[in-house]
């Protein structure tokens, strides 16, 4: 259950990879989400998680035009992780961009990460100006040259998961990947088509967010005001309002009895639910703004929920999101 086939290629993953959207350094609209973080809190966030098992990293041009990108890269280098061992997932910002901006900026890619190779590069989110069809050309374009090895995307209905498969399998290549919000509090791609699309054409599904931005940590159930105080967009996002954490109560209280029962963290059970639940279909990018908080995600690839567990997880989570 820790390492798991990446797509149809022959890398495997750890079940638990680091999402490095934190990493933005507060700039740009997407860095502001999280807020500051300092190089020294970076390299030791990322230390933690190789240490606990972790062994690849989602980060995007999107977080922070590319801060994220570069923080990652420097943390890497001060920790003398070797080029080849590495295994890094980035993105490409389809928004307001045509197909050929690509290739075109892919450079920015190469230069930020550098001396570290992007494995794989996704499409960000289903906006681009241009056809799936036309954006996955330019995304095999790169993988024939050598830049990177495989395709993924991101936040890709069905259909649209559905067309970049075929027009990439017109390439001689397959969709690896593609990442989807899933969690507790969010499972549409049970029923939407998109796991078992996935699940039967070996293509891996990334779930972010896996933790609802930390409300199933239950911190924010137990101080409702607590957000306020956070840094960021966060707060404003309606899921942290009074009506809503009364919504959910019933999970949270679930999910805290059963992490009394492991002694682990009732975060650690949310995050166990995702990457367990559905088999190894499905690796998740929890994120980690301490030290502390990267070697709990990674320990979660050490423990295990019995399928009773899994079962009134499932339960009750149907039943809460039945009500929203």
């Amino acid at each position: 259950m820790h390492d798991r086939k990446f797509g149809n290629s022959d890398h495997f993953v750890s079940a638990i990879g680091l999402g490095c959207w934190q990493f933005s350094g507060n700039h740009g609209m997407a860095g502001r989400f999280w807020g500051a973080m300092d190089e020294n809190t970076i390299r030791s966030i990322v230390q933690t998680s190789l240490a606990g098992g972790v062994n690849w990293f989602d980060t995007a041009e999107l977080y922070g035009g590319g801060y994220s990108e570069r923080y990652l890269s420097l943390a890497l280098q001060s920790l003398s992780v070797e080029e080849q061992s590495s295994f890094i997932a980035t993105k490409w910002n389809p928004v307001l961009r045509f197909a050929g901006s690509i290739g075109r900026t892919f450079k920015d890619r190469e230069m930020n990460l550098a001396p570290y190779p992007v494995r794989v590069l996704q499409v960000h989110n289903p906006t681009s100006l241009s056809s799936i069809k036309k954006q996955m050309q330019a995304m095999a374009a790169l993988v024939h040259a050598g830049k990177i090895e495989l395709v993924g995307v991101s936040n890709f209905s069905l259909h649209q998961m559905r067309a970049a498969d075929e027009a990439l399998k017109a390439e001689g290549l397959a969709l690896a990947s593609n990442q989807m919000r899933y969690h507790l509090l969010d499972r549409s791609i049970e029923t939407n088509g998109v796991l078992d699309y996935a699940s039967r054409h070996g293509i891996t599904i990334i779930a972010y967010s896996p933790l609802a931005q930390g409300i199933l940590t239950g911190r924010y159930h137990q101080q409702p005001d607590l957000i306020r105080k956070r840094p960021g967009f966060r707060k404003y996002l309606p899921a942290f309002s009074r009506r809503s954490l009364q919504r959910t109560q019933p999970l949270i209280d679930i999910v805290q009895d059963i992490a009394a029962e492991h002694k682990v963290t009732p975060a650690q059970v949310a995050l166990r639910w995702v990457i367990q639940s559905q088999g190894e279909h499905i690796i998740a990018i929890p994120g980690a703004s301490s030290a502390h908080q990267a070697q709990q995600n990674a320990a979660v690839m050490k423990m295990d929920l019995t399928s009773a567990e899994i079962h009134l997880l499932d339960k009750i989570s149907r039943e809460v999101n039945e009500t929203s």
